[in-house]
């Protein structure tokens, strides 16, 4: 059993604010346990998409790096390209983005890496041997950096069921190319809900998609399955095949985040941020009014306990009204499900633990 350690929401004074309750986190979970004196040391967080300002804020991002400055070791702050058309698709767009967002040197007081390089095509190969891979292509700054420390903001995701550290080690640590593997699922058209509005049109970075009569057309030999027309369409006339591409999405993930801790052993800590829990990625251009209220923010030595840890307390917590959770609003009644029904959140948990990611039993401890 693992522990994990929480600082609930809400202050009532200077020594209750977020500053305070990292530092608290990073002290009692064991930060200098992971990471070693002259450590290059990769943060990892989520930049977040233009037009998203759900992910975690760069000041709470400074005070985890400057945790890691007082052990001595040298902290840079990075994220990776994405597949879809945005801000994000290139280093030059991604680091425009991220100032954007704050994450600067004058803010962070670290430098700010792109890992996977200008296009996405700086990778190694690293062995997991799964059941889908054997290897996977890893961002190379991810690779060769001593020792890291991940910072998620734990959320829903509409095929996952929710985000957390395993998602973030998973898609988050991939190359271009690695989230291109990750992303073979390919979306099913309901063409009887489709009401040509264009919306999948626009949001489809492979212009793979067409009106062809009352309906659209998906090029499916074009499509990278990135899921964004399923994200962008407001008459959810695309849909996945739950059965098998969604299971197959989360197996992929998980042998992709095994891959990014492969050459890390006992070099890595976990912290997410149970706050602003909205009901999508931080990869899409917009977010949606929070399900439940926020929780607080966990830290752990094991990315699975951690996230069952999460979990667990969203499914405890009350839902909100009004937002995209249509029911289940009592505590201790399982949300993501309703959020994004069809998917099957738990999943992450067997896999990772089959992959040898940690355990999903944990104590979790107040600070």
């Amino acid at each position: 059993m693992e522990d994990v350690y929480i600082a609930r929401a809400g202050a009532h004074g200077i020594k209750r604010n977020t500053e305070h309750k990292l530092r608290a986190l990073c002290e009692a979970a064991g930060l200098s346990s992971a990471v070693s004196e002259n450590d290059l040391t990769a943060v990892k967080v989520h930049f977040g998409e233009r037009g998203n300002d759900a992910f975690v804020n760069p000041m709470h991002v400074a005070s985890v790096a400057a945790e890691v400055q007082t052990i001595g070791a040298k902290p840079f702050v990075t994220d990776t390209n994405t597949l879809y058309v945005g801000g994000r698709r290139n280093a030059a767009d991604n680091l425009e983005t991220a100032a954007k967002h704050g994450f600067t040197w004058p803010v962070l007081s670290c430098p700010v890496l792109i890992a996977d390089g200008l296009k996405g095509t700086n990778f190694r190969e690293v062995e997991v041997y799964g059941k889908h891979f054997e290897h996977v292509k890893v961002a190379s700054d991810i690779v060769s950096a001593d020792s890291m420390v991940v910072i998620s903001h734990f959320k829903g995701h509409e095929v996952a069921g929710f985000g957390g550290a395993l998602k973030n080690l998973g898609m988050g640590y991939a190359a271009s190319e690695g989230k291109r593997e990750q992303h073979t699922t390919r979306p099913l058209l309901l063409p009887e809900k489709c009401i040509t509005c264009g919306a999948c049109i626009n949001a489809c970075p492979e212009f793979c998609i067409s009106i062809e009569g009352p309906s659209i057309a998906i090029d499916t030999d074009r499509c990278i399955g990135c899921l964004m027309c399923m994200n962008t369409c407001p008459q959810h006339a695309i849909d996945l095949d739950w059965q098998d591409d969604g299971v197959v999405f989360v197996e992929w993930m998980i042998e992709y985040a095994a891959g990014a801790v492969a050459n890390k052993t006992g070099k890595v800590f976990y912290i997410n941020f149970l706050t602003n829990i909205t009901p999508h990625c931080d990869c899409t251009p917009w977010n949606d009014t929070p399900f439940v209220p926020d929780i607080g923010i966990l830290a752990s030595r094991d990315p699975v306990a951690l996230d069952k840890a999460c979990y667990d307390l969203v499914n405890n917590a009350e839902g909100v009204h009004g937002t995209l959770l249509p029911d289940h609003h009592h505590a201790g009644e399982e949300k993501f499900t309703r959020v994004w029904p069809g998917t099957n959140p738990e999943l992450q948990f067997t896999i990772a633990e089959e992959m040898g990611l940690g355990r999903r039993e944990y104590r979790l401890k107040e600070i």
